[in-house]
């Protein structure tokens, strides 16, 4: 039952994961930039802070169930973070031709989201 209650909760976090992250993609941040894909970006990003942070206080800092644990950083923020479109934007930039955004696009996208895993961390601690 345990298992199976586990695996409910990682559904019912990946489905809201996966809806934000296609309302986010839609949203008027697809448009801020031309040819860069900003809401991935920005969803990447963002959900390595969200990770970085809710890992440390979902572990150490607030008593909460394992299967609600799991629920917003395996389900949550596994669905909401895009790193299989990530890997496909790029290829779309280099089969355009955007050579150097797509490398820009690569580098910041890894730097700046490990950046915001240990901002979470280290946000997390100081509570």
């Amino acid at each position: 039952m345990e298992f199976t209650s586990k695996i409910v909760f990682i559904a019912f976090g990946g489905a809201f994961g996966a809806v934000s992250r296609y309302l986010l993609n839609i949203s008027p941040l697809a448009n801020i930039f031309d040819k860069f894909p900003f809401p991935t970006f920005f969803i990447n990003v963002s959900g390595s802070f969200l990770i970085g942070f809710l890992l440390i206080v979902l572990t150490d800092k607030v008593e909460i169930s394992d299967n609600l644990r799991m629920g917003v950083i395996v389900g949550f923020l596994g669905a909401f973070t895009t790193f299989s479109t990530f890997e496909m934007e790029i290829y779309g930039l280099i089969k355009d031709r955007f050579f150097t955004t797509a490398f820009l696009y690569l580098v910041l996208s890894v730097v700046v989201g490990f950046a915001g895993l240990l901002a979470g961390v280290w946000l997390a601690r100081k509570f």
